[in-house]
């Protein structure tokens, strides 16, 4: 059941981008290779963990060498955080506190994802790519939040062009109902970060 419900969400979500994608037109320059979007580290929920894992594992099937430079580099941002993750070292759940909170704003800020080939810019895992990286470029407005668009897109285009463009897209629900069946799976409850998915 988790990987149906899975599979619908991350369909009506790439729908609704390729939509938005479609009304921004030539101001969403989102291309392979630009990958501003994968600088910086971002929390992630669960499901967003076991969506990664499965994509993990099936390129360790098609491609290993592709796979072990992605767990390298992830284990490689895990050992750089070393002294200063806000979370838990060993599960990679992040803490929920006011301190930790601000102390997490400030982490990895300049480094790639782990699932950022550094050589072709491109996701080494972009089927299997977390909501925030499915959404992130064009104008979205996801669950009645703010308009978020790349700061590289909508360049010439007025607020009223760029509202023109927006596609509401709201899956609180499915996605309530997801993070609640991946915690169950996973014995783990709490966002962490891509490289702790990956190592």
């Amino acid at each position: 059941m988790q990987l149906t419900r899975e599979r619908e969400l991350i369909q009506i979500i790439d729908a609704a981008t390729a939509e938005a994608t479609r009304r921004g037109g030539a101001w969403v320059v989102c291309r392979p290779g630009c990958h501003e979007c994968c600088i910086g580290t971002f929390a992630i929920s669960q499901h967003d963990v076991l969506r990664l894992q499965e994509g993990l594992r099936e390129l360790t099937v098609s491609d290993p060498e592709r796979a072990a430079r992605v767990s390298n580099r992830a284990r490689a941002v895990i050992a750089s955080y070393e002294n200063h993750f806000p979370g838990d070292p060993v599960t990679g759940i992040l803490r929920t506190d006011a301190e930790s909170e601000a102390r997490f704003e400030e982490l990895g800020n300049e480094d790639p994802c782990p699932a950022l080939d550094p050589e072709t810019g491109t996701c080494d895992l972009y089927a299997w790519r977390p909501i925030t990286c499915r959404t992130f470029g064009p104008a979205m407005r996801i669950d009645a939040d703010s308009v978020d668009t790349c700061e590289l897109c909508y360049h010439g285009a007025t607020d009223e062009e760029i509202v023109d463009c927006v596609v509401d897209l709201d899956v609180s629900e499915q996605q309530t109902a997801l993070e609640h069946e991946a915690e169950f799976v996973t014995g783990i409850k709490g966002e962490t970060i891509v490289a702790f998915a990956l190592r």
